[in-house]
């Protein structure tokens, strides 16, 4: 795989199609010191990106609470957005538009420092193993936890929210799992690393954990919406780890997993069920409908 800091094409960076090579930061900048930044993740399909609108707005939403004020308006990351995935010619692919405050001033107080916006994109297929995604991915269970509401702004894609999930990513690979399930810090079923999660029941209705102290995230959302125009029963709730044994099957969800079955959680089994199947092909129909440029 070539590196991500030498790939060839252009970047949208602060306004301006940059050469991907040049395209740096400094050293000391404090979005990489105090992890004052923010991120989104988004799939292109055919040529477009899927709910770019609900994307951005999610970007500007994360900059808010981190406070911090994005330097241009939502129709003009949408436009860039755009541009980009055009210039680099990406038919089906990922787009990262990032935020992050600058090197004016190097402590916790960075209220001077600039804003930098940079977009970009490459051509990106299965983030899992596609045979995996047949089979089902198997998950651990995470010593590390979602740390409670009132102690992080859970509700935005920062980038110092993503270091339990790397470790705890890290720890699941090292011991033979494709990815780990997260604890909330009540000790209920959360997330795992980069996707929300799903049960199914044996009377084929869907399970959820309630986004109170992780992302709601937009492809979690749109699986909701899918499975209700099927008038299958979803119910957004606590969920108990002890309650995993009565589920038969299990799924996760977002930007990057799609929709993903899991195969076993710990000692935990699961099914790759019909339900879960048919979600995934109404969920493939929906984002590869041909949408207004």
């Amino acid at each position: 795989m070539i590196p991500y800091d030498k790939r060839s094409g252009k970047i949208w960076y602060n306004g301006e199609l940059v050469n991907w090579t040049d395209v740096k930061i400094h050293v000391l900048s404090h979005g990489l010191h105090y992890a004052s930044c923010v991120f989104e993740g988004e799939r292109v399909y055919d040529g477009a990106i899927f709910k770019l609108e609900e994307h951005t707005s999610r970007f500007f939403h994360s900059a808010k609470r981190m406070g911090f004020e994005i330097p241009y308006t939502e129709q003009a990351i949408n436009a860039a957005s755009k541009e980009i995935i055009l210039t680099q010619n990406i038919a089906n692919g990922y787009v990262r538009p990032v935020a992050w405050r600058g090197s004016e001033m190097m402590a916790i107080s960075a209220q001077q420092t600039k804003i930098h916006v940079a977009i970009a994109t490459w051509e990106w297929g299965s983030y899992f193993d596609p045979k995996l995604k047949i089979e089902g991915i198997k998950l651990n269970i995470s010593n590390w936890r979602r740390p409670a509401p009132n102690t992080i702004p859970w509700d935005t894609k920062a980038s110092g929210l993503y270091m339990i999930c790397t470790l705890s990513k890290h720890e699941a690979e090292k011991q033979g799992y494709t990815d780990s399930l997260m604890l909330d810090y009540e000790g209920n079923v959360a997330e795992a690393t980069g996707a929300n999660i799903f049960f199914k029941d044996k009377n084929d209705e869907i399970h959820t954990p309630i986004p109170d102290s992780f992302l709601n995230g937009i492809t979690r959302q749109t699986v909701i919406d899918i499975a209700r125009s099927k008038n299958i029963k979803v119910h957004e709730r606590k969920i108990n780890p002890i309650e995993l044994s009565n589920f038969v099957g299990c799924f996760l969800t977002g930007t990057a997993a799609e929709i993903t079955p899991v195969s076993s959680i710990a000692e935990y089994n699961f099914k790759v069920c019909n339900v879960i199947m048919d979600l995934n092909e109404s969920y493939q129909s929906l984002v590869r409908k041909k949408r207004a440029a």
